[in-house]
């Protein structure tokens, strides 16, 4: 139950949970050296904004490019291509038409195909390069090595060398190299803006206190020492000790705590929390980095920073290809030109290697999986940030939810009833949410909404009356009752009778809060309350388990709270009384052991778990900076979508290898075919059917990829 729910219904919360909620400020500071007078977080910020614009190492071969520049070199070069392929011989040939005629016409390709080789293929060039003097040759590589080879022999053949020229391979060639990276960086493309979120939790201004009158002030000009009124509803600028007043204060956004932590004097406030309905003042105590927010941001940053580059298998693909198409049709050249001495016939027979060797599935084998299993996420509400983690997802073998907000609903809400002999369930609802109605506490609101379910259509209550500290009294039909805690209890002399004593301990033992209906002189009916678990979660955890897939559950909450929502459940492991800094340290320690984690959350003191994980996935309904720290986004507040990330992430996996088996194995076959080893009988490609042969080889990828759509498993 949250401390508003205990003060105002009387019940006085565990030692436990007062332990856990008095110490985050105390236990999640390390202290760093900092200029005078301390830091505001957004300088701190900026300094982490000017790193995030660097270009990240693990995807260097785009060539600092973004899906954009992408994009659009695709609809441009899409459409510049359309005449050159309107004007191919061998089109034309194959459909049955002639393009029409006219002074210069036969210079439509050739220029056309320049400006998509120079616009189009440019980033490809660039790429290559870079890759080239980074002594890895990869995917760009191959890629500006077709594109050059192609269009240099076209350029060659137009100038007066005999042959066939591959404009329209070229620019087909291109255009779908720009399609398959565009979709593939929209896949990679991941915000970093955790850091920027985590310091928007601060409000821009505090109200300082000096010689008692107040000042509104920028929070970066706030220094240590200083007093600040913090009114109700606003947010708190700073980590501090309450001087003054009492309230209730909502850390959801900071430690994920679901219940409002009663604050008084002497009490630790974090900054970035929202106050309640009392005013309070706070002596500010840490500043920048030494905040707590200060401390999650680091550690983000940390876990960000700490990734290390993943090699694709595609790339490693393309290293060796390039190695044997390079080789391949070099030995072709020499070959041909010593054995048949024509330099056509030499040319021809490499340039085909070249072609048949182009990338086309090579380069689409994971893209096109990765767009059509990201559209699949989609429907399904699961949006994939990180194609690499979506990729490791297959391996995962723990998955680590955090309780609050996901596995639970985040909000207070009868679990159980208990009545007297001589009263009806119904009626005792019916009487305390009466009696309630007018309230805007969380336990008010949770006995209405039992109330709601079970349809029944509440009485008009009189003489209502709060009770400071207690809880309610009021008159429904003529009939004096209260609604309070165990002090209620205290204070009235009532004992509690023996038929709800034993459900009352058991309560207890499950670390849900307790308030009681008193009426016609005694105790009439016990609530027990608790953050909800959500109804899906039953399920989610079962499938899971079916997958082979282990589940563990962290929580800030007591012992008591975290065992009954593992019982109920049925996971096999849980972390009571973590707090935030630590639940990163939770996921380590499981690494450690070897096991592959997901982590699940929905809070800001999720991120740093979220980004140490091998997969981060955030509920839909957290905070920003989960959503931007997660490598996977659950829209919807179902965690069976996890169990749909984990069966579509093995088979889009299954997919890619086949679709890389085959671009490999047709190569395999193809370039010896190209080279001309089966001229001695007769067989000889020609560069048109080598072309031919690799759109083909396109097309098969793309049919399997699109197999996608029918065997995926998606749960849930």
């Amino acid at each position: 139950m949250d401390r508003e729910h205990r003060t105002h219904h009387g019940e006085q919360p565990d030692a436990s949970a007062t332990r856990h909620e008095a110490s985050p400020a105390e236990h999640t500071h390390h202290h760093h050296p900092m200029p005078p007078h301390g830091v505001a977080h957004t300088g701190h910020v900026g300094e982490h904004a000017e790193h995030e614009r660097a270009p990240h190492a693990e995807h260097a071969e785009h060539a600092m490019h973004s899906p954009e520049v992408f994009r659009r070199r695709f609809w441009t070069s899409l459409i510049l291509s359309i005449p050159v392929i309107l004007y191919a011989e061998t089109v034309q040939s194959v459909l049955g038409y002639r393009a029409p005629e006219f002074p210069g016409s036969t210079w439509i390709s050739p220029l056309l195909s320049a400006v998509v080789f120079v616009y189009g293929g440019s980033v490809f060039l660039q790429g290559a390069v870079d890759e080239l003097r980074a002594r890895m040759p990869g995917m760009m590589t191959l890629v500006g090595l077709a594109i050059s080879v192609a269009f240099a022999y076209s350029l060659a053949t137009t100038l007066g060398l005999p042959g066939e020229p591959f404009y329209w391979e070229l620019v087909t060639l291109i255009d779908v190299m720009l399609l398959g990276h565009w979709l593939e960086m929209r896949a990679v493309g991941r915000a970093r803006g955790a850091l920027t979120e985590l310091a928007k939790l601060l409000p821009s201004t505090a109200e300082r206190v000096v010689d008692g009158r107040t000042e509104e002030v920028p929070v970066s000009q706030l220094r240590l020492g200083d007093l600040v009124l913090v009114r109700p509803g606003a947010k708190v600028p700073a980590d501090g000790v309450v001087e003054s007043g009492e309230s209730e204060v909502n850390e959801a956004m900071v430690t994920g705590e679901s219940r409002p932590v009663a604050k008084r004097p002497g009490d630790r406030v974090i900054g970035g929390t929202v106050n309640g309905n009392g005013s309070l003042r706070v002596r500010v105590t840490h500043l920048g980095e030494e905040s707590f927010l200060g401390e999650v941001m680091r550690i983000v940053e940390q876990a960000q920073q700490s990734r290390t580059r993943m090699q694709r298998l595609a790339d490693r693909v393309a290293f060796w290809l390039v190695l044997v198409a390079l080789s391949v049709g070099a030995i072709s050249f020499v070959a041909w030109l010593v054995t048949t001495g024509s330099l056509t016939e030499a040319v021809a027979r490499a340039v085909t290697v070249m072609v048949i060797a182009c990338p086309h599935a090579l380069g689409l084998a994971i893209p096109l999986v990765i767009a059509i299993s990201t559209a699949l996420s989609a429907q399904r509400g699961i949006l994939v940030r990180d194609r690499t983690a979506f990729e490791r997802a297959r391996l995962v073998t723990t998955v680590v939810f955090d309780k609050t907000g996901t596995l639970t609903r985040g909000e207070l809400g009868v679990t159980d009833v208990a009545v007297e002999q001589a009263w009806d369930e119904r009626e005792a609802i019916r009487l305390a949410a009466s009696i309630e109605a007018e309230s805007e506490h969380h336990i008010a609101r949770a006995i209405r909404r039992l109330a709601e379910e079970r349809r029944l259509d509440l009485l008009p209550a009189v003489k209502v009356e709060a009770l400071p500290g207690r809880g309610i009294q009021a008159e429904v039909d003529g009939r004096r009752a209260l609604v309070g805690g165990p002090q209620l209890l205290s204070e009235l002399k009532l004992a509690l009778p023996a038929l709800l004593a034993g459900s009352v301990r058991r309560w207890g033992e499950e670390g849900k809060s307790i308030v009681y209906l008193i009426a016609d002189g005694g105790v009439a009916a016990a609530f027990a309350l608790a953050d909800q678990i959500r109804p899906e979660s039953y399920e989610a955890v079962r499938q899971l388990k079916h997958l082979g897939v282990r589940v563990a559950m962290l929580t800030g909450d007591s012992e008591d709270v975290a065992r009954w929502v593992a019982r109920e459940l049925g996971i096999d492991e849980h972390f009571a009384q973590v707090l935030p800094a630590e639940k990163a340290e939770v996921v380590k320690k499981l690494q450690g052991r070897g096991e592959s984690v997901a982590m699940v959350g929905d809070g800001i003191n999720d991120a740093p778990a979220l980004v140490t994980a091998d997969v981060g996935i955030a509920i839909g309904a957290g905070t920003d900076v989960a959503i931007e720290s997660a490598d996977i986004v659950l829209v919807r507040n179902d965690p069976r979508d996890v169990v749909s990330v984990l069966a579509l992430s093995r088979t889009s996996y299954r997919k890619m290898v086949q679709n890389l088996l085959w671009a490999t194995g047709y190569n395999a076959v193809a370039i010896p075919l190209a080279a001309g080893v089966l001229a001695p009988v007769g067989v000889v490609l020609a560069p048109a059917v080598g072309a031919l042969l690799m759109s083909l080889s396109t097309i098969i990828v793309a049919i399997n990829a699109l197999l996608l759509r029918r065997g995926a498993i998606v749960a849930g």
